[in-house]
C-alpha cells in the first residue's frame, strides 16, 4: 500500500509551483556535487603535479626539469616554467617598450600574470557553490510557505481541522526545507573545503614563481635563507 505522506505523495499531490522548486532544488543539488567532484580531483591532480617541482630543481638542465614536471598542459607549474623561460628570452629577443623595464621587474610582471590566470582557473565552480549554499535554504523555505498555504486553504474547505488532517500536509511541507538544507550544507562544506584547497595550491605556486625568478635572474635557485632578495609576485606581499 502507498504512503499517504512522503516525498512521492508530495510530488504527485504539489501543484506546477511546488513541483518546479523540487526541481530546482534537485538542479542545484546536483550542480554543487558535480562542481565538488569535479574541483576535487583538479586539486589532487595538482597537488600530485606540485610534488615534482622539488624534481625540478635537482634536473641537470632546464629541459630535463621540464621533463619532470610532466607534459599536461594543464599543469600550473609546468605553465609557470614556461612563462618564466619565454618572458625572459622575450625580454633580451629585441628591443621594444618593455626593454624599459629590468628583465627582474619583466620576469615578475609575467609570473605573476601566469599565477593570476592560475587562479582564475582554481576559482571557477566556487561561485556556483557560493551561490547554491547561500540560496537553497531560501528556495526550500519559499517551497514550505506554498506548502503551508496550500495545505491550509485545503484544510479550510474542507472543514475538518484536527490533528490527523493537518499534521500531515504541513509535515510535508515542512520537507521542502529540509530539502533546501540537505542542498546547502554540502554545499557550503565543499565551498570552504575546496578554497583551502586552492589556499595550498597556490601557496607552492608562489613559491616556486620565487624559486624560477630567482633562477632565471641570478642563474641559480634562491636558498631558504634568501627569500628576503626575491621580488614577491603578489602585490603587498
Amino acid at each position: 500500500m502507498e504512503s499517504q505522506f512522503g516525498l512521492i505523495n508530495l510530488w504527485n499531490q504539489g501543484d506546477i509551483v511546488t513541483r518546479a522548486v523540487a526541481l530546482l532544488l534537485l538542479v542545484m543539488s546536483l550542480s554543487s556535487w558535480m562542481v565538488i567532484i569535479i574541483k576535487a580531483l583538479d586539486l589532487r591532480k595538482f597537488a600530485s603535479q606540485g610534488k615534482h617541482t622539488e624534481s625540478f630543481w635537482h634536473s641537470n638542465d632546464f629541459a630535463d626539469g621540464m621533463g619532470k614536471l610532466g607534459n599536461d598542459a594543464g599543469n600550473p607549474f609546468r605553465a609557470l616554467a614556461i612563462e618564466g623561460r619565454e618572458a625572459t628570452a622575450h625580454h633580451h629577443a629585441q628591443p621594444q617598450l618593455h626593454d624599459s623595464l629590468a628583465v627582474s621587474e619583466w620576469l615578475t610582471r609575467s609570473l605573476r600574470n601566469s599565477i593570476d590566470e592560475s587562479t582564475a582557473k582554481l576559482q571557477g565552480g566556487l561561485a556556483v557553490l557560493a551561490s547554491v549554499g547561500s540560496t537553497a535554504p531560501f528556495v526550500g523555505l519559499f517551497g514550505t510557505v506554498w506548502g503551508i498555504y496550500h495545505a491550509l486553504i485545503s484544510i479550510s474547505v474542507a472543514g475538518q481541522a484536527t490533528i490527523d488532517k493537518v499534521a500531515g500536509p504541513i509535515g510535508e511541507a515542512l520537507i521542502m526545507t529540509a530539502l533546501g538544507l540537505a542542498v546547502a550544507i554540502p554545499a557550503v562544506l565543499g565551498y570552504n573545503a575546496l578554497v583551502r584547497g586552492n589556499k595550498a595550491i597556490l601557496s607552492k605556486l608562489n613559491r616556486f614563481a620565487h624559486d624560477l625568478h630567482s633562477y632565471f635572474v641570478t642563474g641559480a635557485r634562491v636558498s631558504s635563507g634568501a627569500t628576503k632578495n626575491v621580488v614577491a609576485m603578489k602585490k603587498g606581499a
